[in-house]
């Protein structure tokens, strides 16, 4: 369930473009950019691809800000752009794609016919008011899932915050893990 890359942190590289790389011609997904210790690749999001791949000209020298995140099960680091600067000739032309916000906070309740049965519906408008009459349902995504395999203990409903998993909460629970969780971020 949980995600196989982790955020290490922001980057902002500059360096000679080389080129682009794709999977198939006319395709592109990354850019190669030479720095000082050696060439690497970014992956661009689709939003980028199209508007740098007719500005852009090898040699060009360009600032690339991103995100790198590391692969938990290949040890790998991926690096993806968020914004590509041009600096040649003193005149700087930016593109960029905004990041999405990283919700910190998610509950996942199950829309299934078991858990509708035994209340879903209820639980979730009570999980709606009650985040909403604290300030919190803005900080927090609420997603529908199919069945957690946990019928028995119907309705279900799982919070998760950052990597850590709740089980078999009511709404006021919820409301005051989530206020324990956002007071400790900030």
């Amino acid at each position: 369930m949980g995600d196989k890359f982790l955020t290490l942190s922001e980057f902002n590289l500059e360096g000679d473009f080389l080129g682009f790389i794709g999977n198939k011609p006319k395709k592109i997904k990354y850019l190669s950019l030479a720095i000082p210790s050696g060439d690497v690749l970014i992956k661009l999001p689709k939003k980028l691809r199209t508007a740098l791949s007719s500005s852009l000209e090898i040699g060009e020298r360009i600032n690339i800000y991103g995100v790198g995140k590391l692969n938990r099960y290949k040890g790998t680091i991926k690096l993806k752009a968020y914004q590509v600067t041009t600096l040649s000739d003193g005149l700087r032309s930016h593109l960029h794609e905004d990041l999405p916000p990283q919700p910190s906070a998610k509950i996942m309740v199950c829309q299934k016919s078991g858990c509708m049965k035994r209340g879903g519906k209820g639980l979730l408008s009570d999980l709606e008011q009650t985040l909403c009459d604290r300030g919190l349902l803005d900080k927090v995504t609420i997603e529908h899932t199919d069945c957690q395999k946990r019928c028995s203990s119907a309705p279900n409903c799982v919070l998760m915050l950052g990597k850590k998993k709740y089980k078999k909460n009511c709404p006021e629970a919820i409301a005051s893990l989530l206020e324990q969780h956002f007071t400790q971020l900030y």
